[in-house]
């Protein structure tokens, strides 16, 4: 079973310097356009408005796709952890009602037998409480998520310049959303040739300005889906075949994930809202049978 640490992702991060890029924003300064601004660039710099895709977890009664949130998570595990750290979320938070791995028969996130395991593959740095010295052990659900780098001189040390972000809200930090995030990471192309790009930088059409430190995150079968047996959250087991792993199924997977890290609670909230609003309603129907009860034979 494949391990992780920080050692171990920053020398993987060696073979992909310039991908901590994505997702930055200009103003980060590792993000630039060509100097002047004219306006033949500015309509070069590319399309900023997302394209409408359609999410399942969309809409009142939406809900998030177990079997896409599982392939992002090994999306997210396998491509983008060599960059980008999740420190909002802990490791326990992926067994979750609502979330990817969530099984009824371990309401305590903590005991489920999935989530253990994936903890385990992450080493975690702690202090010896005898030597004081910094070591390693495995993961449990209860910690978070490490982070990938020990400091920010660190991860740009490693990266060529750039800063990565974390990745555990960056749904909801960016505007267009999930929408965007997708456009993003399928938008790679051949810059124009009227287009002067800077060294270490990649057009991308949906990225403000055109061009962006990550080169193309995802090539065809980039991962091994399996066929997963999916538990629908109420004792329930479902087989899902395995898609095929192209680009835009993968950047769809990893998007779906990243949306539930986002808003991990949406499903609850959902489903409260909708249970208030019944009670509410009867409630209201029941004042209204009352008061025409009490006061029918008053004149108003």
């Amino acid at each position: 079973m494949r391990r992780f640490s920080s050692k171990h992702v920053k020398a993987k991060a060696l073979v992909c310097v310039a991908m901590a890029g994505v997702f930055l924003s200009v103003a980060s300064g590792s993000v630039g356009v060509p100097m002047g601004g004219s306006m033949a660039f500015a309509a070069e710099k590319g399309n900023t408005k997302p394209s409408h895709q359609d999410w399942g977890f969309k809409g009142a009664f939406g809900t998030y796709d177990r079997a896409s949130m599982q392939r992002g998570y090994q999306v997210y595990r396998e491509v983008c952890a060599a960059c980008h750290a999740l420190e909002h979320l802990s490791f326990r938070h992926l067994g979750d009602e609502g979330a990817p791995y969530y099984d009824s028969h371990y309401p305590n996130p903590s005991d489920n037998p999935a989530v253990k395991a994936f903890a385990s593959d992450w080493d975690v740095e702690i202090i010896d409480s005898e030597t004081g010295d910094t070591t390693t052990r495995p993961g449990i659900p209860a910690d978070k998520f490490p982070s990938i780098y020990a400091n920010d001189i660190q991860a740009r040390a490693v990266n060529n310049g750039a800063l990565p972000v974390d990745l555990s809200l960056i749904v909801k930090a960016r505007e267009g959303g999930a929408d965007y995030l997708y456009d993003l990471l399928v938008s790679y192309t051949q810059a124009p040739d009227s287009m002067s790009m800077q060294e270490g930088m990649h057009y991308n059409t949906a990225f403000e300005g055109g061009q962006i430190a990550m080169p193309i995150p995802f090539v065809e079968e980039q991962v091994e889906y399996q066929t997963m047996e999916i538990s629908d959250g109420h004792g329930g087991i479902k087989t899902v075949a395995a898609p095929y792993a192209s680009t835009e199924q993968m950047a769809r997977d990893v998007v779906e994930f990243l949306a539930w890290s986002s808003d991990p609670k949406m499903e609850v909230r959902k489903r409260t809202g909708f249970a208030t609003m019944l009670y509410l309603l009867i409630l209201s129907l029941l004042l209204y049978a009352t008061y025409k009860q009490v006061w029918h034979n008053v004149k108003h």
